[in-house]
């Protein structure tokens, strides 16, 4: 796992009530759509509500209900997604930036019933630019 570089740093970006992130796969190896089981966006202590949350890849936005079963979508380690949701926050100022993320990987299988289950959040500093 490689957590410390989930936020990539400056890119926080805001249109007053909308933030967005880019985010980057703490996995050495590529995951479809429905093994990202869920993330959260927090900034300054503030998360943006689940039901806002929005995940962008290979030019597509979903949300985490349309990822549960998408197996035709990949996240590569190489690639960065967009991880956004309703939350304002101020441009041009230093914000607290957190990302929580949940995967499964579905190629460990850690009983039979299970794959493994990982959890995984960074933390950054950053500046947010206006969109």
């Amino acid at each position: 796992m490689i957590p410390d570089r989930i936020i990539e740093q400056g890119t926080l970006t805001t249109d007053g009530s909308r933030t967005a992130v880019e985010v980057r796969l703490p996995w050495y190896r590529a995951l479809p759509g429905s093994c990202i089981a869920g993330a959260k966006l927090t900034v300054d202590g503030a998360e943006a509500p689940a039901d806002t949350l929005r995940w962008q890849m290979n030019g597509r936005e979903f949300s985490f209900d349309e990822l549960r079963t998408n197996t035709d979508e990949w996240w590569f380690p190489t690639d960065s997604a967009v991880l956004s949701g309703d939350l304002a926050v101020d441009p041009d100022a230093e914000h607290d930036v957190r990302v929580d993320l949940v995967l499964y990987i579905p190629y460990i299988i850690v009983s039979d019933t299970e794959t493994l289950h990982i959890e995984e959040n960074d933390t950054k500093t950053m500046k947010a630019v206006a969109a």
